[in-house]
């Protein structure tokens, strides 16, 4: 559970460093309120999944993170084995992402590369499936946008082995695709 946790951590933070103190923080509050989980639709991950997440949205309002870009985090997660032109394009990708609304690329994380529906992203999230269909509208408008304007961060340092990179991506698709609809 804890890779999974780790990488939805850093697709919202953009910084390895800060998914993992997310991570940390999100075990221990998991740990002290273990007597409240309750077992039912929801697996313990989706509630462990639903911690980190209201923990990420409290750091954000006391201004803890401040969206630092990670770019060796990216690089790791979004080379594509074999090509280097894909390779490029997909940190461009990644790059991209880290600049759009928090909501919107969580939204676009979970239903996009996490293979959720609608409806278990509206639930872990904690809006109505209307609102989850459109930050994914959003997101995906806003990133052609940005993909297009070429407005990035410029990306700095090689392109890492493709096999840690694969790892990685694995790490993450299982992680999103692993939680289901979350419970209170």
């Amino acid at each position: 559970m804890l890779p999974h946790l780790r990488a939805f951590g850093r697709s919202l933070t953009g910084n390895a460093d800060l998914a993992d103190d997310l991570v940390q923080e999100t075990m221990l509050k998991a740990w002290k309120a273990r007597a409240q989980y309750i077992p039912g639709p929801a697996s313990m991950k989706s509630w462990a999944f639903v911690i980190l997440r209201n923990c990420f949205l409290s750091q954000m309002r006391r201004k803890k993170f401040t969206a630092d870009y990670d770019e060796m985090a990216a690089e790791r997660m979004l080379v594509a084995p074999d090509d280097q032109d894909d390779s490029l394009h997909l940190a461009d990708v990644q790059r991209a992402l880290l600049m759009l609304p928090v909501d919107q690329r969580e939204a676009l994380v979970l239903i996009g590369a996490g293979g959720l529906s609608y409806e278990e992203g509206a639930e872990i999230c904690g809006c109505a499936v209307g609102t989850m269909k459109s930050r994914v509208s959003r997101a995906r408008t806003a990133l052609h946008a940005i993909l297009e304007s070429g407005t990035m961060p410029l990306r700095s340092g090689d392109v890492l082995p493709s096999s840690d990179v694969f790892r990685a991506i694995m790490d993450d698709v299982d992680h999103l695709t692993a939680n289901g609809p979350a419970g209170d």
